[in-house]
């Protein structure tokens, strides 16, 4: 089970958002790059990047960034925000991101999440991000109508390599992961899943360690990491006397 530090970029900084919403914004550095090297420097073996300019407008805002971004770490990146067309997600691909993730072309535009998959095999992954176990898109602002048990099955068919779980209520609010959804989509899939949302303390990272038996792969954590209430390297030395 990894850790996978957070680097959410708004206008060109790294920022947390709370539960989604795009102008409660906490800025944390007004260099993403820098924030990174950090997360890298703690022992993280992945992260996290989102492009929130791109996940609210459709489009991607960040690539010179992120490219910069790739270039400068020497560990697997996955990027999600905005990654709406094949010719986005080559781009991307080819800046050095390793795996993408993908919102709201797979909810609402199954055949080019199909061709995505097919295109990048084993490198397109799904976020799923849920309010009361309802799903929603673009940027979490619009309801897609369906549930995480409605869409599970056609997006493994279409080849999804990965899944990622957010509980909208609990994201940037260090409240405690929704345990009991998350239990329920390990029950539904083989894929690895990542959790996000809830994420705060040690402890919370040890509540769902047990979960890796199930397939849960790793939890993602931004704020917490950012204000202080997580040590990511205490949470990684932790995770590596479990083994």
């Amino acid at each position: 089970m990894n850790i996978f530090p957070a680097v959410d970029i708004k206008d060109g900084k790294c920022v947390r958002l709370r539960q989604g919403v795009e102008d409660q914004v906490t800025v944390f550095s007004d260099d993403p790059v820098a924030m990174a090297r950090q997360w890298v420097e703690a022992g993280t073996r992945w992260l996290h990047v989102i492009d929130l300019d791109g996940a609210f407008s459709g489009t991607p805002r960040n690539m010179e960034l992120i490219r910069e971004l790739c270039s400068a770490v020497s560990i697997p990146v996955q990027l999600g925000g905005g990654i709406r067309s094949l010719d986005v997600a080559g781009k991307y691909l080819e800046a050095g991101v390793t795996r993408l993730i993908i919102g709201t072309v797979a909810l609402e535009d199954p055949d080019l999440f199909r061709e995505l998959c097919q295109a990048y095999p084993g490198r397109i992954g799904v976020s799923l991000d849920a309010r009361d176990g309802h799903l929603k898109t673009k940027g979490w602002v619009e309801d897609a109508g369906k549930t995480v048990a409605d869409v599970v099955p056609e997006l493994e068919a279409a080849g999804a390599a990965f899944f990622i779980y957010t509980d909208i209520s609990r994201d940037g609010m260090q409240s405690g992961v929704n345990i009991p959804a998350l239990e329920s989509l390990l029950g539904m899939t083989d894929r690895p899943v990542l959790i996000a949302g809830g994420i705060s303390t040690l402890e919370d990272v040890q509540a769902v360690h047990p979960l890796r038996e199930r397939g849960l792969a790793g939890v993602i954590t931004g704020k917490a990491i950012y204000a202080g209430s997580l040590d990511l390297k205490a949470a990684l030395d932790w995770l590596a006397a479990q083994n």
